[in-house]
């Protein structure tokens, strides 16, 4: 426990190094790169600063010299992956831009899956962050939409996005951790689905479930359920 502060800080605002004497042996870098690793390998949950000195070789105790607070770690690593976006653009179609962004977020979600523990709005203001929403602003610069409705837009898609990647990742927890195949697993949930379908309680359920239905493409659910999120901020 470092106690609480004085006064509240942001942790882009604080310089990394402070008061006179030697280099220090490692950067705030070197801390969040060390946290993401770590995060990476065996969840958020597993980050702390033991760890993480344990991961670079210090003290625990010197870290807070690089970070006073846990949660300014976490907002140096939400902000340490957001810097994965390619930020391509803008193209002029604010449709294909913002698509890629959504495309890239869902590939940085599922390297980094603890990023949808840790996402909130309190963690926009790193360096990496505002790039983001520079971009995505450029990107819809041409939109006839207030300000504040494009920052909603941005919003929106990316809680689509992490809505979709949790679920996506839940999926796969999940066919991991059963003691048999997935498809014996779906062969009996389908088998009890049916002998439901067979009593008449679900008609309208029944007229949509059964027949030959394919499996949904993952992709190309993906790609309706975002063309629908940017289509409902379009005027008529």
């Amino acid at each position: 426990m470092t106690g609480r502060a004085a006064r509240p800080e942001v942790i882009w605002a604080r310089p990394e190094r402070t008061g006179r004497g030697p280099k220090p042996a490692y950067s705030r870098d070197d801390v969040t790169d060390a946290a993401v690793r770590i995060a990476d390998a065996d969840g958020i949950d597993a980050v702390s600063m033991r760890r993480v000195a344990a991961e670079l070789g210090c003290g625990t105790m010197s870290l807070y010299n690089y970070v006073p607070r846990k949660e300014d770690l976490y907002e140096l690593m939400v902000d340490r992956v957001s810097g994965e976006y390619a930020l391509d653009g803008p193209s002029g179609d604010w449709r294909a831009d913002m698509t890629a962004v959504a495309r890239d977020a869902r590939g940085i979600l599922r390297r980094h899956p603890w990023v949808i523990r840790l996402m909130t709005t309190g963690y926009a203001f790193g360096p990496h962050a505002l790039r983001f929403l520079e971009h995505c602003m450029t990107c819809l610069d041409g939109l006839d939409l207030p300000g504040g409705t494009k920052m909603e837009l941005i919003a929106t898609v990316n809680g689509t996005v992490m809505t979709i990647v949790a679920n996506e990742l839940a999926l796969a927890e999940r066919a991991r951790s059963l003691p048999w195949s997935e498809e014996e697993e779906q062969a009996v949930r389908q088998a009890y689905l049916a002998s439901r379908l067979a009593t008449g309680d679900y008609p309208h359920l029944t007229a949509v479930l059964t027949g030959a239905v394919p499996p949904p493409d993952a992709e190309e659910v993906f790609t309706r359920t975002l063309d629908r999120v940017l289509n409902s901020f379009v005027k008529d």
